[in-house]
């Protein structure tokens, strides 16, 4: 049995229509704030997404430079779908009001906190793109994923997650942050986003994004955006899947 759900978003975002367009309307702009790699063909009004080894298809179906983009994802066997809307308005000081709407099927038990916890993701995902709009502007990411072990999905690991980065008790937005993944080198910014599950830290090449989901029965994860040319997401991956190991042994 499938379940239908409607989530809907408002931000202001520090950027011209035009720019925030060009993110959440081509494959290299998602990218860069959201999970997976996106292939975003508007001729032929198709999109397709990856990640790991998950793949999916989705139906333009408006495309309307820069006000109003929305597509939908060829429905699965079970009749579940998502599909999404983006409406774009100019706002004052050169700024845009983002309108964003995920509807659609779901064949997942759709209790309160699974419907919280997708709404949280959403607040999380719109405040990382407006990280990108206003300290990364027009620069391109490469997305990194690594997910803890299975005893991680408990609100337990994740205070190992904290402790790991440094964060203070309560952790505060602005704080610096400094600790060292090997394989990767020092991680030196700020807190840029903090609730009780999700922590966002920002550096001059990366937005790093980790994820507590004990709620939803699943382990602890991380989603990172690289800015640097020379990344090598494969490399990053495993070094981060080990740092998580080893902090949630």
């Amino acid at each position: 049995m499938t379940h239908e759900f409607d989530v809907t978003k408002q931000v202001r975002l520090p950027a011209s229509p035009e720019a925030v367009w060009d993110a959440v309307a081509t494959g290299p702009g998602i990218d860069s704030w959201f999970m997976g790699k996106h292939e975003v063909d508007a001729q032929a009004r198709r999109i397709r997404f990856a990640m790991g080894e998950f793949t999916s298809e989705a139906e333009i179906t408006t495309w309307e430079p820069p006000r109003r983009f929305a597509y939908r994802a060829t429905p699965a066997p079970d009749g579940s779908f998502d599909a999404f809307e983006f409406l774009v308005e100019a706002a004052d000081g050169g700024t845009s009001v983002l309108r964003f709407i995920h509807h659609g099927f779901t064949a997942q038990d759709w209790g309160e906190e699974y419907h919280e916890g997708f709404s949280r993701g959403w607040d999380m995902y719109l405040h990382t793109l407006g990280q990108l709009l206003q300290f990364l502007p027009g620069r391109r990411a490469r997305f990194v994923i690594a997910s803890g072990p299975e005893s991680s999905a408990s609100p337990e690991a994740w205070v190992k997650v904290v402790r790991a980065l440094g964060l203070l008790e309560p952790p505060r937005t602005g704080q610096p942050v400094r600790f060292t993944v090997d394989g990767v080198g020092p991680v030196e910014g700020v807190l840029d986003y903090t609730t009780p599950h999700y922590a966002g830290i920002r550096t001059p090449d990366a937005l790093y994004r980790f994820h507590e989901r004990s709620g939803l029965g699943m382990p602890i994860a991380i989603g990172h955006h690289l800015f640097a040319g020379d990344a090598d997401v494969e490399q990053e991956g495993k070094a981060w899947q080990a740092w998580l190991e080893r902090v949630l042994a």
